[in-house]
Parts: structure tokens; sequence; C-alpha cells
């Protein structure tokens, strides 16, 4: 977004979203927010409000902070069995869905503050918003006065190859969230503002150790080195990882779905591409030969493998890396199909 920008600096992603939230109440004095299902925002109250991928998460925490209300994000392979097409269209009714719906119903749009959305969800399942979407809810939220906050905590510090996702679609938000690779581990967290918007006046909000001096010199050394090399970097091999596998969904039977930009790839596994019936287990079996093998990837979403190597990582590491997941991967379906062959004997 173009500048003048003004700056909250903190130890996390949960500080910088809980800051945006707070913010976005008080500069519009507005008391309503929209996230989306799927989402990840953060553990404190605040972003666990706005978070909604696991039940667990918010077990036992209740009453969480009012007035927020999760709709459906664009997740077109578990909302739509189309081509590109009906993507298309399934993406831009999860955006109608917030005015044509929503505000028509139960929610007063004059009374939203923002709309919090995370332009590829990471515990969601490394799930890609469609820029048509994003597109669609800048208007919506230009229509009505609503700011656009963007958690860039996980997608954003050259990950996707751009400095921040949000800017593959050419949208330009309000506030964006960032933190995790902006300093390399150490504690930091960011709530970048349009100038105008961070107008709260001192004392309204503060961090004790926030923008200490230590994380700062990090983040500055990190960012100069996603500038120099990284980012490009992760432009380029995160390419040719996504060129491989896309090839999976042809050659594996338990491949349903890949996605991602850059170094942030998620790989979906289901047990039965027809009905896309979810593998959970196998994915987590996946999981444990892949790490016995030398190879650390976790698990995002109900049944998807997240890859999100560090940004200078090689073409060689990457295949390397691609080899063992897809041995693995082999391993896992040979088991399946065995187990399927035995049970199918016994009955």
């Amino acid at each position: 977004m173009p500048g003048p920008h003004k700056f909250f600096y903190g130890n996390s992603g949960a500080e910088a979203v809980e800051c945006a939230l707070k913010l976005a109440r008080y500069h519009t004095g507005r008391q309503n927010v929209i996230a989306f299902l799927g989402a990840f925002h953060g553990r404190t109250m605040g972003a666990l409000s706005l978070t909604g991928s696991k039940p667990q998460q918010k077990r036992r925490f209740s009453p969480l902070v009012p007035g927020v209300t999760h709709v459906r994000y664009p997740y077109a392979y578990r909302g739509c069995t189309g081509g590109a097409q009906e993507e298309e269209a399934f993406s831009m009714g999860c955006a109608r869905y917030i005015e044509e719906k929503l505000f028509k119903t139960i929610l007063a749009p004059e009374e939203v503050a923002a709309i919090f959305i995370e332009p590829i969800q990471g515990e969601g399942g490394y799930v890609v918003a469609p820029d048509n979407f994003l597109r669609e809810l800048r208007a919506l939220c230009d229509r009505h006065g609503i700011l656009l906050v963007v958690d860039e905590v996980q997608s954003g510090a050259g990950r996707t190859g751009k400095w921040w996702a949000i800017e593959h679609s050419g949208v330009e938000p309000d506030m964006v969230c960032m933190a995790k690779g902006i300093a390399s581990g150490m504690p930091l967290g960011i709530c970048m503002t349009k100038a105008e918007i961070m107008d709260w006046v001192p004392g309204s909000h503060a961090s004790t150790f926030g923008g200490n001096p230590v994380s700062i010199a990090a983040a500055l050394a990190t960012m100069d080195i996603i500038q120099r090399e990284a980012m490009a970097n992760a432009a380029k091999v995160g390419e040719l990882m996504l060129e491989r596998l896309r090839g999976w969904k042809e050659t594996h039977p338990l491949v349903g779905d890949v996605r991602g930009r850059g170094l942030m790839i998620g790989i979906e596994l289901v047990k039965d591409k027809a009905t896309r019936e979810p593998a959970n287990a196998l994915r987590n079996r996946v999981e444990t030969l892949a790490f016995e093998r030398g190879l650390m990837v976790l698990g995002c979403g109900e049944t998807s493998i997240r890859l999100c190597p560090p940004l200078i990582l090689s073409e060689q590491e990457a295949t390397v890396a691609l080899d063992i997941l897809e041995e693995s991967l082999s391993v896992v379906e040979e088991e399946h199909r065995q187990a399927g062959a035995v049970a199918g004997t016994s009955a």
C-alpha cells in the first residue's frame, strides 16, 4: 500500500493482530469485525476470537471477544467440483455472500470496523485466495467504509516471491500484520497501516518490549537479504517445485490438489479423488516417514501437507526434499492399496 505509513512494534504475530483489531475499532468507531472459517490469527484473546481453524484452540477459553462473525473462505477444492470457471464463480459467491446475505440479515455494514483475511490461509490448509475474491472484498470494504486487514504473518516477508502475498492480486489493504520471518526468528511483530488510520492518542496501546533494538536490527538485516536475493529465489525455486508437484496429481492417487505461491506450497491428500474424502491419518503417516528419512514437513488444514522451507533453499536441496517426500508418499500409497485389497478379500 502506498505511504506514508505508521507502525506498531510488538513481539509476535498475535500482538500485531491485537493491535489491528483494537485500532480498527478505535479508528472507525465501529464494534464488529468479520473473519474467515479456517483462519488462524493467534492465541491471545482478540486474535483467538478471529481464529477459526480448530476447536481445540478455543476449547474452555470462552467467552471470547464479542463482535466477530466468521464467513466462508474461498476454498475452491472443498467448495466446488468444476473447472476454472466454476471456481471463479464460487469465489465470487463467497465474497458476495457478505453483502447479499450477511449485511441484509444480521449484520449492519455501518457497524463493521474491519475484515481480517489471510491472502493465503496457513493453518487452514495453505489455501490461496483467488485474485477476483480479494478484489471484490476490497470493493466491498470501499463501499461501506470498512478497513481491509491482511494477516501476512505466515505468507509475508518474501515467502511467496513478493514482499506480501496480497501483492499478487494488486489489492491494496489498509493494514498489514507481519511477524515470523520478518526478523529471522527474533521476537518481532509489526502492524503497518496507512498513516491516517493510526490516529489513536498516546496511551491507547503499547507493548513493554515492543520494537526492542536487537529484534529491529535482526529485521533490518533480514529485510536486506530478502530484498537482495531471498525473495527472487523463493519465486524461482518455488515455481520449480510447483511444476513438479502439479504432476503428482496425475501420478499419485492420494494427491488431490497442489496449490501455493513461491515457497508456500500446500499438497492436499485424499483417499478418493472422486469423493475428495480427507486422508488425515495417511497425511500424518507421510509426515512420519518423511521425518524418518531426514525431511521435516508439517500438516495444515484437515488433510494437507505444507511446504514452507527457508527462502534461501537451493534447487538441489528442493530436489532432494521432493525426492524424499515422493518416496514417503509412494510407500503410504502402497500401504493404503494393500489395506484396501485385504479389506476387500475379507469382505
